[in-house]
């Protein structure tokens, strides 16, 4: 097999980079390990960005997100059960957050390519990358119990922190920064409907939770919790009650419960490769970053890697020009460095540390600042719905 770029992995990054390169007549295949019933039944976190709305309806792409996803001018920090609003539309001039649950999106990314006659070959085995380092890389793997090969000009390794794109560069070449938080979140998927129409981050002596939704009719919470938590000792109703307890306002407010669907313990890390590329292979997404969920900035970090990849590939094959595959990595990097700044210091101001040191006041102080202070309201609300690409 013959393409332009051989995209490994059919995430929202491998597959908004489809769509892109597809929309400046760039030809791809894209390649993934896992079923496509697995990728459209993925769970995972659904806010997006003001531009990552934007990008995905200027492919064209958003008319079921635009339908069905749920528009937030804002959230709420419930601090003792005290609660402070953080109207986005009024500090960001105009600007908001959509929640459209990623898995809903991966599964209008997969029809419209495949509609556009687009290559996705699911179940693809045994996938390894050769020669990224000169001017005709490829991909080998195995697809319907035969051994396959893409040649191909460019390989964007999208396959998450665990794929096999960035293992396959040199050792030495890619510098690790990393970050493991002391605490991780036990969350649920519920069908309850959410007991507010925006997303409540509460910290309370017992620790951190959130409450945010998917649907009108499903909600998704979470509570702080140790890395080592057994799910085994968290029944349902121990999950409401720990649930009612952290969130307990001052006001008259009732937390909604309903049965739980999902459950699950998730570590916290924070974690950035550099450079994001070797040679002909460009990383994007989790493969070269990982925030803690707190900020809501993994997807869309993902798709800000794709806007300078797909820019700098349409610049290569219109002109020839190679500057702007050549500066890829720092043109993600400053971006993807602002929303770990980010989401580690909404994590660390919003979750209760195992000891009361000098840290974990300043992180206390900081968060009191905060809430009174328009100028740091301004300043959060700008990073949450999402920094400027450019």
């Amino acid at each position: 097999m013959r393409t332009q770029v051989g995209i490994v992995g059919a995430g929202p990054a491998g597959l908004l980079l489809s769509h892109v390169l597809h929309q400046h007549g760039i030809e791809s295949i894209i390649l993934e390990d896992r079923t496509r019933e697995y990728c459209e039944n993925r769970i995972r976190a659904g806010v997006l960005e003001h531009g990552t709305v934007k990008m995905i309806n200027d492919l064209s792409l958003g008319e079921r997100m635009m339908r069905e996803g749920l528009i937030h001018n804002g959230i709420y920090f419930r601090i003792y059960g005290r609660d402070y609003h953080f109207n986005f539309p009024e500090l960001t001039g105009g600007k908001y957050i959509t929640v459209y649950s990623q898995h809903e999106l991966v599964k209008d990314l997969i029809a419209a390519r495949l509609a556009f006659g687009g290559q996705i070959l699911f179940e693809a085995k045994d996938v390894t990358v050769h020669d990224p380092e000169t001017s005709a890389p490829s991909i080998r793997f195995q697809h319907d119990g035969k051994s396959q090969k893409i040649e191909c000009d460019f390989i964007a390794g999208c396959d998450g922190f665990h794929g096999v794109c960035r293992p396959s560069v040199p050792a030495g070449v890619l510098q690790v920064f990393e970050h493991v938080y002391q605490f991780a979140w036990l969350g649920i998927l519920a069908q309850a409907a959410p007991s507010c129409d925006e997303l409540i981050y509460s910290r309370s002596s017992r620790g951190f939770a959130l409450l945010s939704m998917r649907t009108p009719e499903i909600s998704r919470l979470y509570l702080q919790c140790r890395p080592d938590e057994d799910i085994n000792e968290w029944p349902d109703e121990r999950i409401w009650e720990e649930l009612q307890l952290r969130v307990k306002s001052n006001d008259a407010w009732t937390l909604k419960e309903g049965p739980v669907l999902q459950k699950g313990v998730t570590g916290m890390r924070s974690f950035v490769i550099e450079p994001m590329q070797y040679g002909r292979l460009f990383l994007l997404g989790d493969a070269a970053h990982i925030v803690p969920p707190t900020g809501a900035k993994g997807l869309n970090l993902a798709a800000g890697d794709v806007h300078f990849l797909g820019k700098a590939l349409e610049a290569f094959y219109r002109t020839g020009r190679s500057d702007l595959l050549d500066g890829y990595s720092q043109s993600c990097l400053g971006r993807v460095w602002k929303a770990q700044r980010f989401s580690w210091w909404m994590t660390s101001m919003l979750h209760r540390f195992d000891k009361e040191d000098f840290l974990a006041k300043l992180h206390l102080a900081d968060l009191q600042f905060l809430v009174t202070s328009r100028g740091a309201m301004q300043a959060l609300a700008e990073n949450y719905v999402g920094l400027p690409f450019e």
